[in-house]
This record gives C-alpha cells, structure tokens and sequence, in this order.
C-alpha cells in the first residue's frame, strides 16, 4: 500500500497560506482589541494548525481511524483552549481584585 503523493503547488499554497497567518498574527499584535487579542490569534494559531494536520501530517487522505484519532486529539485541544479562556477572560470579576 503506496501512500498519496501531493503535488509540489499544494504545498506552497499551504506554505503561503501558514506565512499570511503569521503575519495576521503579527498585525493583530500590533492591533488593541482588549481581551478578544488572545481570542483572535488562538482562532489564527487554529486555523494554521488545522492547516498542518490535515496537508503536512497527510491526515486529509489518511484512514478513517487515523481521522477519528486527530479529531479527538484536536477537540481535546479546544477544550483546553475553552478552559483558559473561560479562566483568563473572567479574572478580575470578584470586587476587591479590580485594579
């Protein structure tokens, strides 16, 4: 069993696009939005990683096991994501902590 061979031009289009992420990321740190800052560039660091595991890791032609594998390891990944963001948007909200 041969595994799938992609092309050399979706390759640099997947690069292109990594390198127009890091620079959003980059423009958006230059950017005050107050809290949502870390929410927009976890949404950019996302969708790049999205971008890896399915191109560079081969996932988008892997088997349907290996799909479920990195599905849950990804949603696991969100959780995470959901737990500090839930924990570093709501600090400062008992009186007595706001400076």
């Amino acid at each position: 069993m041969s595994g799938h061979v992609a092309p050399k031009s979706m390759y640099y289009g997947v690069f292109l696009a990594l390198l127009v992420g890091t620079a959003l990321t980059v423009g958006a740190a230059f950017i005050d939005m107050g809290a949502m800052n870390n929410v927009v560039m976890l949404g950019i660091a996302i969708t790049k990683a999205l971008l890896v595991i399915l191109f560079f890791m081969h996932v988008r032609w892997s088997s349907r096991l290996t799909w479920v594998v990195v599905a849950s390891g990804f949603f696991w990944l969100l959780i995470l994501f959901g737990i500090t963001m839930t924990d570093y948007l709501t600090r400062g909200w008992v009186e007595g902590t706001l400076k």
